[in-house]
């Protein structure tokens, strides 16, 4: 994981990054597989309440390094088997994972996010971009087809007329095209400084309601208005009483800082 993905951790927000600037931090074998562990890594840290993902140099990432998958069509075949004990493949969880954190994801986009590399952003939580951000589906480009859970990140996000475009065309958008048709979340001229200061608003919050928050909007997308309420009153059920709930009122009522305990689940 340490040559293509970097994890630093400080107060309860981790700093991941792509770390692999010389090819704008396309997307070969090693970094599909680094991003899938580092979400397995984080996913198991309860002291870690946001994370931060960003590309290093000077991009985000360049989507596919198709000359290293292409040299081996067999092998690169082999990554979209499907994957034992989960419906994504080996592939598709370098972007699903971040989708699947229990924590909330804030991609910090500068530079370029092609292809693969805007389909990793699309499984964070939060987008913020650079105003002159370049981003596109541009797989069809290369005769291929979006394939890294596009159908999952981009469901309920933006209208299907305007994925069929982008996915049709694989034309540019920039940063503030993107905010504006919806595929990000605030554009800012230093994305990762912005991401850091959301996550750092989070890591300020309750960490149980924060990731029963982001279960709730996860679960709540696929299940119909029954199976939504149900589970709005399941979360908040478990949650009501709960040392940390209780802190929350506490320091709210004492105009205090809160000193929350790390999440069990």
């Amino acid at each position: 994981m340490e040559d293509r993905v970097h994890i630093n951790i400080v107060d309860g927000i981790a700093d991941v990054r792509l770390v692999r600037p010389r090819k704008l931090n396309a997307m070969d074998k090693a970094m599909f597989g680094a991003l899938a562990d580092a979400g397995r890594t984080l996913t198991e840290d309860r002291s870690v309440r946001a994370v931060v993902l960003s590309g290093e140099g000077r991009a985000f990432c360049s989507g596919l390094d198709l000359e290293s998958l292409m040299s081996d069509l067999s092998k690169a075949r082999e990554l979209l088997e499907p994957t034992e004990g989960s419906p994504a493949n080996f592939v598709q969880r370098s972007a699903l994972i971040w989708r699947e954190l229990p924590m909330p994801v804030i991609a910090a986009v500068h530079g370029v996010a092609y292809g693969g590399g805007l389909q990793v952003a699309m499984g964070a939580d939060i987008r913020v971009v650079a105003p002159n951000a370049r981003l596109c589906l541009s797989e069809v480009h290369w005769g291929l087809v979006p394939d890294l859970g596009i159908t999952q990140t981009m469901r309920g996000i933006l209208p299907l007329d305007i994925v069929r475009e982008l996915t049709f065309t694989g034309r540019e958008v920039s940063g503030e095209e993107a905010v504006a048709l919806h595929l990000a979340t605030h554009v800012d001229a230093d994305p990762h400084g912005r991401a850091m200061a959301i996550a750092k608003e989070i890591a300020s919050k309750c960490p149980d309601a924060v990731r029963a928050g982001k279960k709730l909007w996860n679960e709540s997308q696929e299940g119909d208005m029954k199976s939504g309420l149900e589970l709005e009153a399941k979360l908040q059920a478990s949650m009501i009483g709960s040392p940390n709930q209780m802190e929350a009122v506490m320091a709210r009522m004492g105009k205090r800082e809160p000193n929350f305990a790390d999440p069990s689940n």
